[in-house]
């Protein structure tokens, strides 16, 4: 019997859907629909049309697959620092109830399948930049940039990055300028996304010690890069307006949703309140959200 196993019958469970449950977990649910999403809009601003329905099903499955295999792997790797962290304590891993082993063998599957699908229902260039997204993720970022810089999340963030770029290749076959600027927005998106929730969870890293931002270089300084990068984000969310890639409505809305981002960002770094870094976490997940539907409905409109 396999530790996993042994922790479900050891705490009294044994019934398949507690053990689906911690897999399930393990491709952290939440981060791989945002994934899922930005890749969604990407297919359907690279074509006029409708996206022809064998890539939109493949291809969203296949992406999927491959960002819930980061995932894992992501898990698998920092179990012992998320078993330091109480954010991350409760985990599958760390919490004993799935093990190492059976993790892996899970995430490799998942990449396997998730390469399997793309090669043989979508295209090679998406199944070459799915596997290469995943790996940047699960082993580039998470194995060697996360503890050696604290500029981690930058330079990480360019796995995180590159979804809409593979919805754009499913349909197209290759990638150009309009699908790289959909990069650049989630590029620019991400260390005042990342950073807003590490200032809040600063004693977690600091226990783990993991050297992100805020532990290295305090929560002032921090604050600081996260108003600095929030302004290059809007100025980037404009660019689809002014390359002619969409039109006004997205405009307004890009314009209003970054306003409200301008605000979070200047209080977070002018104001001492507590509750700041996670209300400027949770508004930065709206913000992608609105943006990338904005860029959807415009484009159809």
């Amino acid at each position: 019997m396999s530790h996993s196993a042994k922790a479900i019958h050891g705490s009294g469970v044994s019934s398949p859907a507690t053990l689906i449950k911690e897999y399930y977990e393990l491709t952290k649910p939440k981060v791989v629909a945002l994934i899922v999403f930005t890749a969604l809009v990407g297919m359907f601003l690279a074509t006029p049309g409708m996206v022809d329905w064998q890539v939109l099903v493949f291809g969203t499955l296949g992406i999927g697959l491959g960002a819930a295999a980061g995932a894992a792997v992501n898990q698998l790797v920092e179990q012992r620092s998320d078993a330091l962290m109480s954010r991350t304590a409760k985990r599958p891993l760390p919490s004993g109830r799935v093990d190492g082993r059976d993790a892996l063998l899970f995430s490799l599957f998942l990449a396997g399948l998730s390469v399997l699908v793309l090669v043989t229902q979508v295209n090679v260039i998406t199944a070459v930049l799915t596997f290469l997204s995943m790996i940047g993720y699960a082993i580039v970022y998470t194995l060697f940039l996360k503890r050696a810089t604290p500029q981690n999340i930058v330079i990480g963030g360019a796995a995180g990055a590159t979804p809409p770029v593979l919805g754009w290749a499913a349909v197209t076959g290759g990638v150009d300028g309009h699908a790289l600027l959909l990069f650049l927005i989630i590029f620019t998106w991400t260390p005042p996304h990342f950073w807003a929730l590490a200032i809040h969870r600063r004693e977690d890293y600091a226990k783990a010690d993991l050297p992100m931002l805020p532990v290295t270089h305090g929560n002032q300084f921090t604050r600081l890069h996260v108003l600095l990068y929030t302004i290059l984000m809007v100025v980037v969310s404009f660019l689809p307006y002014l390359t002619l890639m969409s039109g006004l409505l997205y405009l307004v809305c890009a314009a209003l949703l970054g306003a409200v981002f301008l605000v979070y960002a200047v209080r977070l770094y002018r104001e001492e309140d507590p509750s700041l870094p996670m209300k400027t976490f949770g508004y930065s997940i709206i913000y992608l959200m609105g943006l990338f539907s904005a860029l959807l409905f415009d484009h159809y409109l």
